[in-house]
């Protein structure tokens, strides 16, 4: 029985760790939280941090497993990334993996090969940001160099915002280490997100979508995906060969890839991340639904070096316009109800919520406070747009505010 070291047994975790529990894989868990729902699914559970790499080393030397995965998790795929380089497992370079997590050395790597980048720089505090202000041109995006699912990131106008902004980034970077570049102006509608599948260093699957925020809590947190994605073949196949070209710079073999990927003017393509992961927020069973490629799958198989068992045989969808939702809320409190219009009901092929009545509830301000998803089918371009659009006045989130004496 093959072995599997799993990082983290969140809730939107389980999917990857169900797979690999049907397979008949003996699975190993790693995660401080020891009460998480994925520690059922396991054989073996182990409380140790998923970023405490030399922890995990010994995790897995102790078992002699056959592959590891950090499913989601920017942070868990670094981890298992120096495992398995370490134990010569299947994976990617870990000074690869590292160059995609952390936002300066992307930055840098993205400068130094000649892709379209904007002008940043990180800093360690508030005072060399605002000295170093000076050569950069507002607005600016400001951002911890090491965090993921869009935490500690805002937008600044002017140099009295600052402070402010980067005492939240900094609150959210592991290393306190925060990165201030130089906001890009969309040309297109929509930020290019999805998830890509690597094979043989090269890109066997792309599953780009549409990203959608909400303005009303965090203009930098998705609260949804749609497709099909609305550029054309052309542009598609140039944000190909540039991903293509990364990939062959930084030796990436095999895997899932999550991408952020935006058009600035003259359609300039502007890679804003590159999680070397499967994306969060269902992307993977959201991909599946659609296109009928199991990411999921193919992600368990090759961290186990089973690259025959990957099947990327796509045949577009000949009808309807699909949509992810993030169940969300405007304000923190307990949760009263959820109510769908018979609008929107009718139009949902799939259904998960992870809280019930009575549980507290956070303002949607980053990615992990997500109530639930739904995924739509809908019958029109129009219908799909101004519907992701106005999703308000589909769903009701009620909450019972927390009031303080």
């Amino acid at each position: 029985m093959k072995k599997i070291l799993f990082l983290g047994g969140s809730i939107q975790q389980l999917p990857v760790i169900r797979y690999a529990k049907e397979k008949g894989y003996y699975i190993i868990l790693c995660d401080y939280l020891p009460d998480n729902p994925g520690i059922p699914f396991s054989q073996e559970y182990h409380c140790v941090s998923t970023d405490n790499k030399e922890a995990v080393l010994k995790v897995a030397k102790d078992n002699h497993i056959d592959g590891i995965i950090g499913y989601i998790s920017d942070a868990a795929a670094l981890t298992a990334a120096y495992v398995a380089n370490k134990l010569d497992l299947p994976s990617n370079p870990f000074e690869s993996v590292l160059t995609l997590v952390q936002k300066d050395l992307f930055r840098k790597f993205l400068k130094k090969n000649g892709f379209h980048c904007p002008k940043a720089e990180s800093y360690k505090t508030v005072e060399e940001a605002k000295k170093g202000l000076e050569q950069f041109n507002f607005p600016l995006m400001v951002k911890p160099i090491d965090s993921s699912g869009s935490k500690g990131i805002s937008r600044i106008d002017s140099i009295e915002e600052c402070e402010g902004a980067f005492k939240n980034a900094a609150f959210h970077s592991k290393s306190k280490e925060v990165i201030i570049e130089e906001y890009i102006e969309r040309s297109h509608d929509y930020q290019i997100g999805g998830d890509v599948f690597v094979k043989d260093g090269k890109l066997e699957f792309c599953g780009f979508l549409n990203c959608h925020r909400n303005t009303e809590v965090n203009p930098y947190v998705p609260v949804g995906k749609s497709y099909p994605i609305l550029i054309n073949q052309e542009k598609v196949e140039i944000v190909c060969e540039e991903l293509n070209r990364i990939l062959k710079l930084l030796d990436i073999k095999y895997g899932a890839l999550n991408l952020e990927v935006l058009l600035g003017k003259n359609d300039k393509v502007y890679f804003i991340e590159i999680g070397p992961r499967n994306g969060g927020n269902l992307i993977p069973e959201f991909l599946k639904a659609i296109t009928g490629i199991d990411f999921i799958k193919a992600t368990v198989e090759t961290a186990l070096g089973n690259h025959e068992e990957m099947s990327f045989n796509f045949i577009p969808p000949k009808e309807g316009y699909y949509s992810t939702y993030t169940i969300h809320s405007l304000k923190k409190g307990k949760l009263v109800n959820i109510n769908f219009s018979d609008e929107i009901k009718e139009k949902i092929i799939y259904k998960v919520i992870y809280k019930d009545k009575g549980d507290e509830i956070d303002i949607f301000n980053s990615g992990n406070k997500a109530i639930g998803f739904i995924f739509i089918k809908f019958d029109s371009l129009e219908e799909q747009r101004y519907k992701m659009h106005n999703m308000g006045r589909y769903i009701n989130v009620q909450v019972e505010e927390e009031i303080y004496v």
